[in-house]
């Protein structure tokens, strides 16, 4: 069966890496404040539900596909991170339990079932790191200021290479939030514990895909429920 093309899957759940390897110099924070923040808040993540913008560039056909939507990201303590990408536009949605992967086009009637340990075997091991909450900055990627360190509302962007070669990720972009950073250095806490404003991935085939967040909501309890998927009628179900 011939599936439509969309968004890649591997590019939106690569986008959700986190860990890092200190380097580099200094804007108006340190390095390594700009890291231990990052770190920090996500240490005190336990779920999260935000609106996001996507823009990823294919360049061997030199296309963009844009997409929008709402992400729910839970990491329960003792079990697999879960997620669920609900898509506006492309109609879409990727929902993750922690042990299974669905990615339901309506348009086409079709859901692809996968193992959350086959969608992220091999290269893409990087990704899943992360959401099983093993991610570790210094282990992970090298760290660096990107050229412009601060963007135009002074959050700080950084620059990271994966310390392990992947197909899925050459090279990680994020911004962090300023206010997360001053929280740090202020009382040595952060209470922002989502501080990505954006990120981008770049693959090894040039591919890159940028997504920016807003309207974090964060430790609010998301329900267990929110991270499964019931096949509709009708609907053809694939397992590659």
């Amino acid at each position: 069966m011939k599936l439509r093309s969309t968004l890649p899957v591997y590019l939106v759940l690569s986008m959700l890496v986190v860990p890092f390897s200190l380097a580099a110099a200094a804007p108006p924070a340190p390095l390594k404040d700009v890291v231990t923040a990052l770190e920090k808040g996500y240490a005190g993540l336990q779920d999260v539900q935000a609106d996001f913008a996507q823009k990823t560039t294919v360049t061997a056909v030199n296309r963009e596909q844009k997409g929008n939507g709402e992400v729910l990201l839970k990491r329960p303590a003792s079990a697999a991170a879960m997620f669920r990408f609900n898509y506006a536009r492309p109609k879409q949605q990727i929902i993750s339990n922690g042990r299974q992967v669905w990615f339901y086009t309506p348009d086409n009637k079709q859901v692809v079932v996968n193992s959350v340990a086959a969608m992220f075997a091999g290269g893409n091991s990087i990704a899943l790191s992360y959401l099983t909450g093993l991610g570790h900055v210094s282990r992970d990627f090298d760290v660096f200021f990107a050229p412009e360190p601060r963007d135009k509302n002074g959050n700080y962007q950084l620059e990271l290479t994966p310390k392990k070669p992947s197909p899925v990720l050459s090279k990680l972009q994020l911004t962090v939030s300023a206010e997360a950073v001053e929280q740090l250095q202020n009382s040595g806490e952060v209470k922002n514990v989502f501080p990505v404003v954006s990120s981008v991935v770049h693959d090894a085939g040039g591919n890159r895909t940028r997504i920016d967040y807003s309207r974090a909501r964060v430790n609010k309890g998301l329900d267990n429920g929110k991270f499964n998927f019931k096949v509709p009628a009708g609907v053809e179900v694939i397992k590659p």
